[in-house]
């Protein structure tokens, strides 16, 4: 992995389906989207090719609003999705990235495979990783009850 480059790999006790809806389903989306302490309140997607994505995620114990969007690049359902991601505030350092994730059975449990690049520094890819890693907690409990 470089300093541009974050992979994350988790396997979740759930269809890849479930999976994959939890993704592309706006209600299911921003259900567990966010970071511990963070929660989703809105959630937009319109789930094509070219489509744009938009969601909004907030905390009050840190007083923080944060909005991300980005545009759909491929969805193949229910095995592969790749969007762009971008925090909507221009002062932000990362910039756009681009998302590819992977979704595999393994039994009737689902690997997901994270991909998300280019980063400007490691400091950054640093912070998304530690943001989604905390964010995927809570798709696993989303999932969980979603069984």
């Amino acid at each position: 992995m470089t300093q541009r480059d974050l992979t994350i790999t988790r396997v979740f006790d759930a269809p890849r389906e479930l999976v994959f809806r939890a993704w592309t389903d706006p209600d299911h989306l921003a259900s567990w989207l966010g970071p511990q302490d963070f929660a989703a309140s809105v959630a937009t997607l319109d789930l094509r090719p070219g489509g744009a994505w938009r969601a909004r995620i907030h905390s009050e114990k840190h007083g923080v609003e944060r909005w991300m969007q980005g545009a759909y690049r491929e969805i193949t359902p229910p095995e592969r999705l790749v969007f762009t991601f971008s925090w909507d505030d221009p002062a932000d350092e990362v910039g756009e990235t681009v998302v590819t994730i992977t979704l595999a059975d393994v039994g009737d449990k689902t690997e997901m495979t994270f991909h998300q690049t280019p980063f400007p520094n490691e400091a950054e890819r640093s912070g998304h990783r530690d943001g989604w890693n905390s964010t995927f907690e809570d798709l696993a409990h989303f999932l969980e009850e979603a069984r």
